[in-house]
């Protein structure tokens, strides 16, 4: 055998893809713009404006509300008690 007989051989229809990977281009670039959109997507989700982080922040958020809600009751009881030991003093 000569080297022109094994050049003839070899079967060069196929593309990189479909040599290395057994997907046609089209079945391989699909593929890629699914792993891509995945991966976007939970970027987004994990470090966008839905994230964890931003879950986080809100709970605490809360809590501190939920401490000024207290603060602010105690506040208004001594103060409503103040009033009507003021209005109790003007009516006599």
């Amino acid at each position: 055998m000569n080297d022109e007989e094994l050049y003839d051989g070899i079967d060069d229809t196929q593309s990189i893809t479909q040599k290395y990977l057994g997907l046609s281009v089209a079945k391989f670039l699909i593929l890629v713009l699914i792993v891509l959109s995945i991966g976007i997507y939970l970027g987004i989700l994990l470090y966008g404006t839905n994230s964890l982080e931003v879950l986080f922040g809100l709970q605490d958020y809360e809590e501190y509300l939920q401490g000024e809600i207290y603060r602010l009751k105690d506040e208004n009881a001594e103060l409503q008690r103040e009033y009507f030991e003021l209005k109790e003093i003007s009516a006599q």
